[in-house]
């Protein structure tokens, strides 16, 4: 919505809308709309600037532009958010794989035991199973 704000510009793939992005720094309509302070403002600008006071240019960059580089580009602290949820995740796959192991999966059979596998290993010494390359 550009209300009666002035367009300044061809904009972003030619659409007018304001973005501060730093990829593209030059929105194509300015941040404010137009009133009589920034008119006199306007006026004001157009002679020297130094007659200007710093409170009255930063109210003219305000007029065209949302925020500063420094702004805009500052670190917002996303991240923290970001690792906050992807460890919870984590920790949710953990308690489930837990969960379905020892609740839902049926119980390992009695040959996985050491006991079972080491009598099954001296029957097949006993019978000499495979005497060529086995174990016999």
């Amino acid at each position: 919505m550009i209300g009666k704000r002035e367009i300044v510009g061809y904009g972003w793939n030619g659409q007018p809308g304001y973005a501060d992005m730093a990829d593209f720094p030059f929105p194509s309509i300015r941040w404010k709309e137009p009133n009589c302070e920034i008119a006199e403002l306007r006026e004001k600008e157009k002679k020297d600037w130094r007659e200007m006071s710093v409170c009255e240019k930063r109210e003219l960059y305000r007029f065209s532009f949302c925020q500063t580089y420094a702004e805009f580009l500052a670190p917002t602290g996303e991240w923290k958010s970001v690792i906050g949820y992807g460890l919870m995740l984590i920790s949710v796959g953990c308690w489930l794989f837990y969960f379905l192991k020892y609740m839902v999966q049926p119980p390992l059979p009695d040959s996985f035991r050491d006991e079972c596998r080491e009598a099954q290993f001296r029957r097949m010494l006993d019978i000499r199973a495979n005497p060529i390359y086995g174990v016999s």
